[in-house]
């Protein structure tokens, strides 16, 4: 078996060995709302990725000492710890965090250990291989998965096919947590959603932006109500009403054109490659967490 970060996926053509693994940076955005049971286990093994990662934290309004636990092991597992001080929702805190970050490529990553973090390189590897511009973890393409909540999967099933409907997609799991994106593509895309609704707003700025996107297979553990999980049957309903309401009355969203070179593809980062300049860490990020800008309320 190859030993390549994603030796899960490989692409006729382009052998993922001979991708720029050592040249891209993942900047991993971390929403989190009272989860000091899972937050900490979370960020080492995001830390355990072999890829060069920016980790942002966006604390939205925790009361159950989370923050304080952030505080605790930011410089060593965190690079930007960003505090909101009122409780604002999932999409007010991807949108400070998607603001904030510098790597080449994004990832959502929700801090309650339901979605994997090793797989991440398997999800880079479409957009490194530029096939894609955006990439879809689904938990319903064939992945191993705790059997939970029966109408969950159905609404979760239904919402994905109206989302479809509009934006002319033929996606699995719209709903998906696992969500990749160029930096550049996702900057550039006019995001207002506060709560869980940013999922189907995210989904339907890059159909109309016409980015490429591609959904691959992953493992899914999800919580129990008991153990934590917080969206409910009114998430549900407000994810309906956002589909119809990001895709009815669109604002205008720029067309996406991939760059003609991609960034870990430029020359200077190739010579410093060559060169062996030194690179952060693979998997400790290049951490500025020191610095009075890293840390803020928000």
């Amino acid at each position: 078996m190859s030993n390549h970060p994603a030796s899960g996926v490989n692409f006729p053509g382009l052998p993922a060995t001979e991708l720029p693994w050592d040249r891209v940076t993942l900047s991993v955005v971390i929403p989190a709302y009272n989860e000091t049971a899972t937050v900490e286990s979370l960020l080492r093994r995001v830390r355990e990725v072999p890829l060069k990662l920016e980790v942002i934290v966006v604390d939205d309004g925790s009361t159950d000492g989370t923050r304080d636990l952030l505080e605790e092991l930011e410089g060593e597992l965190i690079d930007q710890l960003i505090f909101h001080e009122k409780n604002a929702g999932k999409g007010a805190a991807l949108r400070t965090g998607f603001g904030r970050a510098t790597g080449d490529v994004v990832v959502v990553q929700d801090a309650d250990l339901e979605y994997d973090p090793y797989e991440l390189p398997i999800l880079l590897e479409p957009i490194l291989s530029g096939r894609a511009d955006a990439v879809y973890g689904s938990r319903f393409l064939g992945g191993p998965h705790r059997v939970l909540f029966f109408w969950h999967s159905v609404g979760n099933r239904l919402l994905t096919l109206l989302s479809n409907m509009f934006t002319d997609l033929n996606l699995t799991d719209m709903e998906t947590g696992y969500k990749m994106v160029r930096t550049e593509l996702l900057q550039s895309l006019p995001l207002s959603a506060y709560r869980f609704g940013i999922e189907p707003e995210l989904t339907s700025r890059l159909a109309q932006a016409g980015a490429r996107i591609y959904e691959l297979p992953i493992s899914y553990h999800g919580r129990s109500y008991a153990e934590g999980k917080k969206i409910g049957w009114k998430d549900g309903v407000s994810a309906f009403w956002s589909i119809l309401r990001y895709n009815i009355s669109p604002p205008r969203v720029p067309k996406w054109t991939p760059p003609s070179t991609d960034p870990w593809n430029e020359p200077d980062r190739i010579a410093a490659g060559s060169e062996g300049a030194a690179e952060p860490e693979i998997g400790s990020g290049s951490s500025d967490s020191g610095s009075p800008e890293s840390r803020e309320n928000s």
